[in-house]
């Protein structure tokens, strides 16, 4: 009985493989878009696909200047887009993550 419990948990534990998902605009779910936007690692919070478009936080003191059109071009491109418009938005709780900016990317 035991080595059927420890079976069925191992199998559980192993999940799916990679996904096939695909997100809005064509962009395969595996996609590393932290990675896509090409700002350093330790500057990037969160970034995720919305109704809108593309939701990034991160800390402008640890990314390059122009970071914010940076992002806006890479994660646009993934999807064959141009950028239409970056918007910054407040931070929901900004004492969580002092220094961060959350923005909005609008892709033509």
């Amino acid at each position: 009985m035991l080595a059927v419990a420890t079976l069925a948990l191992a199998a559980a534990a192993c999940g799916r493989g990679p996904t096939e998902d695909i997100l809005r605009g064509g962009v395969p779910a595996r996609t590393n878009l932290h990675q896509t936007t090409g700002l350093p690692s330790e500057a990037v919070r969160t970034v995720n696909r919305n109704d809108a478009g593309w939701r990034v936080i991160f800390h402008p003191a640890r990314a390059p200047v122009g970071a914010e059109q940076q992002a806006a071009r890479a994660l646009c491109g993934l999807e064959r887009r141009a950028v239409s418009r970056i918007e910054r938005l407040p931070l929901d709780a900004p004492t969580d993550d002092p220094g961060a900016v959350k923005f909005d990317i609008i892709c033509a």
